[in-house]
C-alpha cells in the first residue's frame, strides 16, 4: 500500500497534463488566509488566462447569507511548493457579482493608486520586512518558552543560534526555501529579539507587487506551521511586558530618491508623511498601541519623528543613504498584521500624489 506521502508527492505530468490552482483570498478580518482548489487543462502562466471564481462569503463574513455569492479575480501567480510541478498559487482580489469591490478587498484602491501616471513614473520600491511569532498549539505561549514561565530576558535571542536560544528553526528555514521556490522575492531571514519571535523581508518589489508578494509568503508561512502543528501569529505585542513587539517595517524609495539630490526628496515625503501622521497610524494595523509604546526600539505612537539611525524614530533614515545623498528610508510605524496593500499604497500616495 502506498504511504500518504507518497500520494501527496504524486508528479501528475507524468500521467496528466492538468495542474491543480490553489485560488488565495482575504477573509473578512483583514488578515485571515482563505483558499480552495480546482483543476485546471493545463499550465498557466498570465493571471488573466486564469477563469474567475466565487466563494459563499457569507462564511467568510463577508456577504449576507441571503445574498452570498462572492467573486474571485486572479491577480498573480506563484509556483505552488507544496504540490510542485506545474500547479501554482494564485492570489486574487474579491467583487461582488455586479463587479465592484467588496469592502475588504483593499488590492483595488491600492492597483489605482500604483496605475497612476505620477505613480508609475517614479517606480516605488518596497523592502518588506515582517516579523511575527511562532506559537505552542495547546497553550498558545510562544515556541521554546517554559510553559507557563519566562525565558531569560532578552539579548541572545535576537540573531541567535543554538538550543537555547532559536527555536523554529525547522519552519523558518522552510518557508525560505518554500518562497524562492514559489518566485517570491524574499530576501532574507533572522531571529528576532523575542524569543519564538521570527523576520522574513520580501523585496525590492515594485508597486502593487510587494503586497501580493508578502500575502503569498504569509500564505506559504501559515501552510507551513500547519503541517508543523505550530500557531502563527501576526499580534503586534503578542506578550504584554519587557518583549519587543512584532512590526512590518516599510523599506521604501522613489526613482526620485535613488538618483543624485535624492535626499532632499527623502525630507521632503517624510515631512508629508509627518503631517498625515494620525491617518498612517490608523491604517497601520490593529493593536499597534500595544506595540508603539517609544520602548522596544519604537516611538511612542503619538508622536512622529525620523531620524538617522535611529531605530526609536517613526522613520529611519540609513547612514548610507545620508553618506551618499540617496537612497531609501524606512517607515518602522506598520504593525505585524498590517495590511500590505494598504501601506504600500498609503505611503506612495502620500508622498508622490498628496499636496498639503
Amino acid at each position: 500500500m502506498s504511504l500518504l506521502s507518497d500520494l501527496i508527492n504524486l508528479n501528475l505530468s507524468d500521467s496528466t497534463e492538468k495542474i491543480i490552482a490553489e485560488y488565495i483570498w482575504i477573509g473578512g478580518s483583514g488578515l485571515d488566509i482563505r483558499s480552495k482548489a480546482r483543476t485546471l487543462s493545463g499550465p498557466v502562466s498570465d493571471p488573466a488566462k486564469l477563469p474567475k471564481w466565487n466563494y459563499d462569503g457569507s462564511s467568510t463574513g463577508q456577504a449576507p447569507g441571503e445574498d452570498s455569492e462572492v467573486i474571485l479575480y486572479p491577480q498573480a501567480i506563484f509556483r505552488d511548493p507544496f504540490r510542485r510541478g506545474n500547479n501554482i498559487l494564485v492570489i486574487c482580489d474579491a467583487y461582488t457579482p455586479a463587479g465592484e469591490p467588496i469592502p475588504t478587498n483593499k488590492r483595488c484602491d491600492a492597483a489605482k493608486i500604483f496605475s497612476h501616471p505620477d505613480v508609475v513614473s517614479e517606480k516605488p520600491w518596497y523592502g518588506l520586512e515582517q516579523e511575527y511569532t511562532l506559537l505552542q498549539k495547546d497553550v498558545k505561549w510562544p515556541l521554546g518558552w517554559p510553559i507557563g514561565g519566562y525565558p531569560g530576558p532578552q539579548g541572545p535571542y535576537y540573531c541567535g543560534i543554538g538550543v537555547e536560544k532559536a527555536f523554529g528553526r525547522d519552519i523558518v528555514d522552510a518557508h525560505y526555501k518554500a518562497c524562492l521556490y514559489a518566485g517570491i522575492n524574499i530576501s532574507g531571514i533572522n531571529g528576532e529579539v523575542m524569543p519564538g519571535q521570527w523576520e522574513f523581508q520580501v523585496g525590492p518589489s515594485v508597486g502593487i507587487s510587494a503586497g501580493d508578494e508578502l500575502w503569498a509568503a504569509r500564505y506559504i508561512l501559515e501552510r507551513i506551521t500547519e503541517v508543523a502543528g505550530v500557531v502563527l501569529s501576526f499580534d503586534p505585542k503578542p506578550i504584554q511586558g519587557d518583549w519587543n513587539g512584532a512590526g512590518a517595517h516599510t523599506n521604501y524609495s522613489t526613482e526620485s530618491m535613488r538618483n543624485e539630490g535624492g535626499y532632499e526628496i527623502i525630507k521632503k515625503a517624510i515631512e508629508k508623511l509627518g503631517l498625515r501622521h494620525k491617518e498612517h497610524i490608523a491604517a497601520y494595523g490593529e493593536g499597534n498601541e500595544r506595540r508603539l509604546t517609544g520602548r522596544h526600539e519604537t516611538a511612542d505612537i503619538n508622536t512622529f519623528k525620523w531620524g538617522v539611525a535611529n531605530r526609536g524614530a517613526s522613520i529611519r533614515v540609513g547612514r548610507d543613504t545620508e553618506k551618499e545623498g540617496k537612497g531609501y528610508f524606512e517607515d518602522r510605524r506598520p504593525a505585524s498584521n498590517m495590511d500590505p496593500y494598504v501601506v504600500t499604497s498609503m505611503i506612495a500616495e502620500t508622498t508622490i500624489l498628496w499636496k498639503p
